[in-house]
C-alpha cells in the first residue's frame, strides 16, 4: 500500500525547507505559539527532549557536574559588566521595564544565556581554593529575539542546558572546555547516531565574551551545517567582571578561570534533518519516544489482542518503550502513521504469526521486513535496535565524508557549497578573508581542522595558517 502521507509532505530533494516544516508539524512534534517566533513543543516532541535530557544529564553527573537553577530575569547592569558579551547579545535581548503596574528602577533582561548571573553568584560562593572547582549545570529556557525563526532550529524561546564551571587554573578550565566538547561528540554518536565535526571556532564566530569557542557541526540532508553544541573557555573575563576570586594555597587572592557549554532543543531539528526521508521521521532508538509499535493483524480474531498485550508486557520488562496500537484504524493506516512518526521498529502480529511462533518485523531505517522468533522477542528486538542505531550512524557518516571536498580558490569553494558540501580550505587567519568567503559564497567558517593541511588561503592566496571547514549553515 502506498504511503498516503507522502503526498502531504513536500519533496525532500526539491524543497527541503518545506519538507522539514511539514514533518515537524504533521508528526505533532510542535505547533506555533501565539507570540511570533515561539513554538509549543507537543508531547511527542517533548518526549524526544526528555530522552535527550536524561541521556545527557546522566553523563554530566557521571563527570561530577551538579544541577542547579538560576533566575530567568537578570539585572541589566549585569549584562553591561562584560563589554564584548553585552555587545554580542544586544540585538537579541528582551527587556522587562514594567512589573506590578509600575516602571522598574532597573530594567531586567530575560536571560539569553546565564554567564552574568552565574558569575555574580560564583563571586559570592567562591572564597578559597578549597571551593574549587565549582561545576554546575542548569536545564532551563532562554530567550533570544530572533527575526527569522523555524521550529527547533531557531526560535525566540527554546530549551537547553547550560553548564558553567570555575577553576583555579587556566589549564584546568581549558581542559574542561575540551572534555565537554568530547562528551558532546560521544553523545551525538551513540545517542543521536549523528556524526559531527568538532573544532575551534574563528574569532568572528566565537561566543561573545569568550577567549575561545569550540563547536560541534553536523551535516544535514541538504549539505548545510547545523551548529549542534558549543563549549567556551572564558579565561578570567567573567571572573574579573563579577569578582570571582579565591585565596590560593599560597595565600594570594586571585581570579578564577571559567568555562561554559550548552546544547539545546536544536538537537531535535538536527536528528530530523540528519536521518529523515520522504516518509517522514526516522528516530534513533535511544531517543525515540516509542521504540517498538505493535500492530495487531486481524485483531478481532480470538487470541490476537491477548497475544499482543502479552508481547507488550514482555518487551516492557526487557526495558523497551513500547506502544500497542489497538485503535479502530486499519493496519495500513497504522503502518503509515507510525512510519511517518519515525518509530524504529514495527511488529505485526496476527493469527498466522502466533500459530508459527513468529512476529513480522519492519525496520524504519531500511523499510525492510523480516520474521523473528516470538519466544525470544525481547532479546531479538533489543539487538535489532542496536543494529538500527549503528546503521543510522554509519549511513550518516558515509554521507558526510563523501560530501567533504577540498578547495584552493573561491570559485572551487563556491562550487563545493553549491553542491551541498562541506568545503575544507586554507585560511590566512585575517578577518577580511573570512568576510570575503561569506560575501562570495554565502558560506561561513564552521570549525577549524585540527591540523593545517592547506598550503594557501582560499581567499587571498597567502600562506595558510589554519585549515577550515566552510559551509552554508542554518
Amino acid at each position: 500500500m502506498a504511503n498516503q502521507f507522502v503526498s502531504q509532505i513536500a519533496d525532500i530533494e526539491t524543497d527541503f525547507p518545506q519538507w522539514y516544516t511539514d514533518v515537524v508539524v504533521k508528526t505533532k512534534l510542535v505547533d506555533y505559539g501565539p507570540v511570533k517566533g515561539t513554538m509549543v513543543i507537543r508531547p511527542y516532541g517533548y518526549a524526544i527532549w526528555e530522552n535527550i535530557q536524561r541521556e545527557l544529564d546522566s553523563r554530566f553527573k557521571q563527570a561530577g557536574v551538579e544541577n542547579a537553577y538560576f533566575p530567568l530575569l537578570i539585572p541589566m547592569s549585569f549584562m553591561t559588566k562584560e563589554a564584548e558579551h553585552v555587545e554580542g547579545f544586544a540585538p537579541e535581548v528582551a527587556v522587562v521595564t514594567h512589573a506590578g503596574g509600575a516602571k522598574l528602577e532597573e530594567p531586567l533582561v530575560v536571560r539569553p544565556t546565564s554567564e552574568t548571573i552565574i558569575g555574580h553568584m560564583m563571586g559570592k560562593w567562591v572564597e578559597s581554593w578549597r571551593d574549587l572547582p565549582l561545576r554546575m549545570n542548569q536545564w532551563c529556557n532562554v530567550m533570544r529575539w530572533e527575526k527569522t525563526t523555524r521550529p527547533f532550529l531557531r526560535t525566540s524561546e527554546f530549551l537547553w542546558q547550560e553548564g558553567h564551571s570555575v577553576y583555579a587554573t587556566e589549564e584546568e578550565a581549558e581542559q574542561e572546555t575540551l572534555n565537554m566538547l568530547h562528551l558532546y561528540e560521544e553523545f551525538a554518536k551513540t545517542v543521536l547516531c549523528m556524526p559531527v565535526l568538532t573544532g575551534r571556532k574563528t574569532e568572528k564566530e566565537k561566543f561573545a565574551g569568550a577567549v575561545a569557542t569550540y563547536g560541534m557541526e553536523a551535516m544535514m540532508h541538504d549539505g548545510k551545517s547545523l551548529q549542534s553544541g558549543t563549549t567556551h573557555y572564558m579565561g578570567q573575563n567573567f571572573a574579573k567582571a563579577f569578582g570571582v576570586q579565591f585565596t590560593g594555597k599560597d595565600g594570594v587572592l586571585q581570579h578564577g578561570y571559567t568555562m561554559s557549554y550548552g546544547v539545546s532543543t536544536r538537537l531535535i531539528g538536527a536528528l530530523i534533518m540528519t536521518h529523515g526521508d520522504q516518509r517522514g521521521l526516522i528516530l534513533p532508538p535511544p531517543v525515540a519516544p516509542v521504540q517498538v509499535v505493535i500492530v495487531p493483524i486481524a485483531a478481532k480474531k480470538e487470541g490476537v489482542l491477548d497475544a499482543c498485550h502479552a508481547l507488550r508486557e514482555r518487551l516492557q520488562k526487557a526495558g523497551l518503550r513500547v506502544k500497542l496500537d489497538d485503535s479502530e484504524n486499519s493496519p495500513g493506516w497504522k503502518f503509515n502513521e507510525w512510519e511517518m512518526k519515525g518509530v524504529p521498529v514495527r511488529v505485526e502480529l496476527g493469527p498466522r504469526d502466533i500459530e508459527n511462533g513468529k512476529m513480522t518485523v519492519f525496520r524504519r531505517d531500511t523499510c525492510e521486513k523480516s520474521e523473528l522468533e516470538l519466544a525470544s522477542a525481547g532479546e531479538e528486538l533489543c539487538a535489532l535496535l542496536g543494529e538500527i542505531s549503528e546503521n543510522l550512524y554509519q549511513k550518516a557518516k558515509k554521507r558526510m565524508h563523501e560530501r567533504i571536498v577540498n578547495a584552493e580558490t573561491l570559485d572551487e569553494l563556491l562550487k563545493g557549497v553549491d553542491g551541498g558540501n562541506f568545503v575544507r580550505a586554507g585560511w590566512c587567519g585575517c578577518r577580511e578573508c573570512e568576510d570575503r568567503v561569506k560575501e562570495f559564497a554565502q558560506a561561513t567558517a564552521r570549525v577549524m581542522d585540527g591540523e593545517n593541511t592547506a598550503a594557501k588561503c582560499v581567499a587571498c592566496g597567502k600562506p595558510s595558517v589554519h585549515t577550515v571547514f566552510f559551509a552554508r549553515a542554518y
